[in-house]
């Protein structure tokens, strides 16, 4: 799917087509390649942010209860670095302001993506953002 649509989508999901959703969308193509062929580019995010060290808060975003913050600050620590930076130049932003508004809205978006606690399994994002857009 095409990032531009996959913000589209993201963005009906989080209430709003603002650029965050567009972000996001760019993240979460860009790590589609670490998706160990699930189609599912939240299991590469995920990934991602545990071995940055944010294992522990992306682990909230997915179980019930609170989701915990986390800053542009410690996303930016946590993603490959060439990541970001292809997402922020993408977007014509600086590392850090992508940093700052992806990190507003990941709890949000991966406490949605991931109904009853869990990773979805064998389910496209594209798939699953319809399935829990209003």
């Amino acid at each position: 799917m095409a990032e531009e649509d996959l913000g589209r989508l993201l963005g009906g999901l989080l209430g709003g087509g603002d650029g965050k959703a567009n972000l996001l969308g760019s993240l979460l193509g860009s790590l589609g390649g670490s998706t160990a062929g699930s189609g599912n580019p939240l299991d590469g995010l995920l990934a991602a942010l545990g071995e940055g060290g944010l294992g522990h808060q992306a682990h909230s975003w997915v179980a019930a209860g609170a989701n915990e913050p986390i800053d542009g600050e410690q996303l930016a620590q946590a993603l490959p670095p060439d990541t970001l930076q292809g997402v922020a130049q993408q977007a014509g932003l600086p590392t850090d302001v992508a940093a700052n508004q992806l990190a507003q809205v990941l709890p949000q978006a991966v406490d949605k993506l991931t109904p009853g606690g869990q990773l979805p399994q064998n389910t496209s994002l594209e798939d699953l953002i319809k399935a829990h857009t209003p």
